[in-house]
């Protein structure tokens, strides 16, 4: 196994992959021309570099950090702000540019992305950061089950429709879809399959007749006429749970258990 750094002058470069959640792959090295290794070719960037990695032994988070300038084509600034690359998988290593031997150092998500129009800075969160979910359920009066997901028990194809983009109006951060019922999918999301933003999910925050509010920056791009995958909301009360959606016997959560206002209140004759 190559050991790197053991020497007082070595060939020696960084590399980083990225997998984004639209199936999109990129790949670069701090190289100064491009390398082909591990089935991926790694596209000459040395102008990004990992600005610090620290690694612990221990079960405490580790951190990383990407700096870079936006000249490289294959990382544009509207994708960066449209959340192409929101919780994109990520692995950064050494590579020996002469032998192309390779090792990873640091695999994980990437987090915060912050951009000045000249430069961006990502926060990489590792794999670490999945010991800091809480796996204790808390009582709460609303249902802590993702809806159509783990626990819920409903189908998601159920609540799941395909339908036609009307318009967009980016000024509001909403787009419209004809004939639907904009309550229902209150607190859904949003899936474009075709566009600019492919595959990145949008939250519904608000609802104005068939126009939904979404939860994250539109860009500019997306034709009329697009199809979309919809999913329906739930707003986590038991009385959504029971009255729509017929699913009491699995809401997790406890509406009816009292909270601590009822220590503070004063007894009665």
């Amino acid at each position: 196994m190559r050991v790197f750094f053991d020497r007082e002058l070595d060939t020696v470069a960084t590399y980083w992959r990225i997998y984004r959640r639209d199936g999109a792959a990129l790949a670069f090295t701090s190289h100064d021309r491009n390398l082909t290794f591990g089935g991926m070719r790694h596209l000459a960037a040395p102008g990004m570099i990992p600005a610090a990695i620290h690694l612990t032994a221990d079960l405490s988070q580790d951190s990383a950090e990407v700096q870079g300038a936006l000249t490289h084509d294959s990382i544009r600034e509207w994708e960066l702000a449209a959340g192409l690359f929101d919780e994109a998988a990520i692995e950064i290593g050494a590579v020996d540019w002469s032998s192309l031997e390779h090792h990873a150092l640091y695999t994980g998500q990437i987090g915060q992305i912050e951009d000045d129009r000249s430069q961006f800075s990502a926060e990489l969160r590792s794999t670490k950061s999945l010991l800091e979910q809480d796996l204790v359920p808390r009582t709460s009066p609303t249902c802590r089950a993702e809806f159509c997901g783990r626990g819920c028990g409903l189908s998601a194809m159920r609540f799941t429709t395909t339908l036609v983009l009307a318009d967009v109006d980016l000024d509001a951060n909403r787009v419209q879809f004809a004939g639907i019922d904009g309550e229902t999918y209150l607190e859904g999301r949003v899936r474009f399959m075709a566009g600019p933003q492919t595959g990145v999910v949008y939250g519904v925050i608000d609802a104005d007749d068939d126009w939904l509010v979404l939860d994250r920056p539109l860009v500019a791009g997306t034709p009329l006429g697009t199809r979309a995958e919809l999913r329906e909301g739930c707003d986590h009360t038991i009385t959504t749970c029971v009255g729509r959606f017929g699913n009491a016997a699995n809401f997790r959560g406890e509406p009816f258990l009292p909270g601590n206002d009822l220590l503070a209140r004063y007894g009665q004759p």
